[in-house]
């Protein structure tokens, strides 16, 4: 028997998972999060006669920023049970906003799929993750709100989507704001659980 591998936390224990923990960089990534789902969903909200080309590269801009965050953090936390969650939703964000940017005759049915389609698989992965760590406390069920968030709405733009720009920009703009403040209010409530060393 090996006695050093007894005394190691397992890499699957939520316990030890860098988003109960509260690692600053971890909290960072949500707060950079937060900010461009606020920032998106006031553009959305203050301009809804948004052309539909113009919307489709505001939401470009997002998903892709939002995507190079979450890759980055998951690709940082590899040491993390499962931590290939957030390299999904990193690259489906980063899929979304390149299609979003290079697909200039987008129509508001096809940006209300693509927007739809990405919320759902951002939406899934952050569940599951909240899901895994829901033993641990630490409020992770702000996580999972944020994720529960975007299924909805992901799945209610794709069945549902609103006839032109503006209704499809109203649409996102709110999703956006409820999503940010999801993670804000997660970012805030993340602290350490022990003291930092260095």
């Amino acid at each position: 028997m090996d006695i050093k591998r007894s005394s190691t936390p397992p890499v699957d224990d939520p316990a030890t998972d860098p988003l109960v923990l509260g690692v600053p960089a971890v909290r960072t990534v949500i707060v950079i999060r937060a900010v461009l789902a606020v920032a998106f969903g006031l553009v959305a909200l203050l301009w809804p006669d948004l052309t539909l080309v113009a919307l489709a590269f505001a939401f470009g801009a997002y998903a892709i920023l939002e995507g190079v965050a979450s890759a980055v953090d998951a690709i940082r936390s590899r040491g993390r049970a499962r931590w290939w969650w957030g390299l999904v939703r990193g690259l489906a964000g980063l899929v979304a906003g390149v299609l979003a940017f290079v697909w200039p005759g987008i129509t508001a049915l096809a940006l209300a799929i693509l927007v739809g389609a990405w919320a759902v698989v951002a939406g899934v992965t952050e569940t599951a993750v909240a899901f895994r760590l829901r033993k641990a406390g630490r409020r992770s069920w702000l996580l999972g709100l944020a994720g529960v968030l975007s299924v909805v709405a992901g799945v209610v733009i794709v069945l549902w989507p609103v006839a032109g720009a503006i209704g499809l920009a109203v649409v996102l703009g709110v999703f956006a704001l409820l999503y940010g403040a999801a993670l804000a209010a997660l970012a805030v409530s993340l602290r350490p659980s022990v003291p930092h060393r260095p």
